[in-house]
Order: C-alpha cells, then sequence, then structure tokens
C-alpha cells in the first residue's frame, strides 16, 4: 500500500508550528465578547489565582531557671504560584523585661518546583539601636522533607549578618508531630552596641512534640537549647548575662 502524504509523511523542514487552536465554539452562539470574561475565570481558577496563608509556626512561652520568657516566630504570603509577597517576623522576649525581634518584607519568586528567591527589607524592631537592613535569601523543601530557610543582612550601617535553620516534622501518628529544629546567627564583624561578635554568634537547637486537634491547630510542648558563642559570649559575660542554656517550652502551632 502506498503510504500517505500528510502528517509525519511530510518531508523534513524549518517551517514555524502552527497555532494551537482555542477552544472557541461557544463563540458562535454567544459571541466572543461574551465569552471571554468566562475564558479569563476559566485561566485564573487554573493556575493563575492568588492565595494566602497565615503560618505561626512557634509561639511559646519558655521556662528557664527563673528568666521565663517568650518566643515568637510567624509568617504571612501572600499572590500565586511564582510571585508572592511575604511578610516574617520573629522575636522573644522575658516575662518581667523587654522585648526585641524584627519585621521582614520581602518579595519571593520561585525558582523551582520547591524553592523560592526571596529579596526585600527587614526592620529591627527592639530596645536597642535602630537598624534597616536589606535581605536577600531563600525558603524551601529540601530532599527528605527538611524545611529550610537562610537569608543576609546588610544594614544601613554597612554591617553583615546571616542565618540559616530548618526543621523537619516527623509524624509519630496521624496526630502526633515531633518536630526538631535549628537555627544558626553569624555576623561578619563586631557590633558592640547589640553585645554581636563576629563569626558564629549563637544558636537554637529545639525538640518540640505537637498534637494536632486540627491540622491547623496544633498545641506543643518540648524543650530548647540555645548557646551564644566567641566574642558574642564575651559581650555577654561582661554585661552580666547568661551565654544560654535549656529551656522547656510550651505553645501553639497554627496557621490559616
Amino acid at each position: 500500500m502506498g503510504m500517505g502524504t500528510g502528517g509525519t509523511a511530510l518531508p523534513a523542514g524549518n517551517a514555524p508550528a502552527p497555532a494551537a487552536p482555542e477552544a472557541t465554539y461557544a463563540d458562535r452562539i454567544w459571541g466572543r465578547d461574551a465569552m471571554t470574561p468566562a475564558r479569563d475565570i476559566m485561566r485564573r481558577e487554573h493556575g493563575g489565582m492568588s492565595f494566602s496563608q497565615l503560618m505561626i509556626n512557634l509561639a511559646e512561652l519558655q521556662v528557664r531557671q527563673g528568666r521565663d520568657g517568650y518566643h515568637w516566630d510567624a509568617e504571612f504570603w501572600y499572590g500565586g504560584d511564582i510571585n508572592r509577597l511575604t511578610l516574617k517576623t520573629e522575636g522573644e522576649g522575658t516575662l518581667r523585661g523587654s522585648a526585641g525581634g524584627e519585621v521582614q518584607a520581602l518579595y519571593s519568586r520561585a525558582i523551582g518546583p520547591y524553592f523560592n528567591l526571596q529579596a526585600g527589607v527587614r526592620q529591627d524592631v527592639a530596645p536597642g539601636p535602630d537598624r534597616t537592613y536589606a535581605t536577600v535569601g531563600f525558603e524551601g523543601l529540601a530532599p527528605y522533607w527538611f524545611d529550610v530557610e537562610g537569608a543576609l543582612f546588610l544594614s544601613d550601617k554597612g554591617d553583615v549578618f546571616g542565618r540559616l535553620e530548618g526543621y523537619y516534622d516527623q509524624r509519630i501518628i496521624q496526630r502526633l508531630v515531633l518536630q526538631p529544629r535549628v537555627e544558626l546567627n553569624l555576623s561578619a564583624q563586631d557590633f558592640r552596641a547589640s553585645g554581636v561578635g563576629s563569626g558564629l554568634t549563637d544558636a537554637e537547637a529545639g525538640l518540640r512534640l505537637r498534637y494536632e486537634i486540627r491540622r491547623e491547630f496544633a498545641p506543643y510542648v518540648g524543650v530548647s537549647w540555645e548557646r551564644k558563642f566567641g566574642d558574642t559570649a564575651r559581650f555577654a559575660r561582661a554585661a552580666g548575662s547568661g551565654t544560654g542554656g535549656f529551656s522547656v517550652v510550651a505553645g501553639i502551632r497554627s496557621w490559616f
């Protein structure tokens, strides 16, 4: 039998591919002007929609040898699959003393299925020196389901800081989850006004066990270990402050 004369039987060439057909059959009945808004809605609802989430990862009380305090870590984002506005806040304080923390406003862009590149500004909220920082970092899901993030901060005074943190959710049963968590902070220089030395300044490691009453609401208990290092520890001892220790923690993890 003879070969066909169309489709893949055509000789090779470099002509551009034909345009993909549009499903515009309803235009024949309702008209293109009437159907265009409906097609726009369909495209948004099938991958172009905007979403939002507020994640309160840590909201806890810390009990530690007469220096009881509290700690928070939360993030809010709004946007689509590729581009998002992200707001972060983290800080701690003592029940009978002052509190300090930070707020970040970041533009977040997906650079792959599992990671986002982030850039923006950070503002410290503390009784100490007022600092504003340019920020660039990343956030994502590493192999084996580790949540990781890191950032570099350049202050308006020329100071450079860095941060790395990560955690892992080990599900024991359907509603019981064990979360190990580590955070490292670094500095490129001494910053005596805030009692910060160069190098690795401090670290925190914690182990928290939470029970998910609902996926969106989970109380937890655990332990946390903090330690200052190098010149940061020396500055703390000179000021009569501790350099770290263990805490028993209890709090709530929630998201909306």
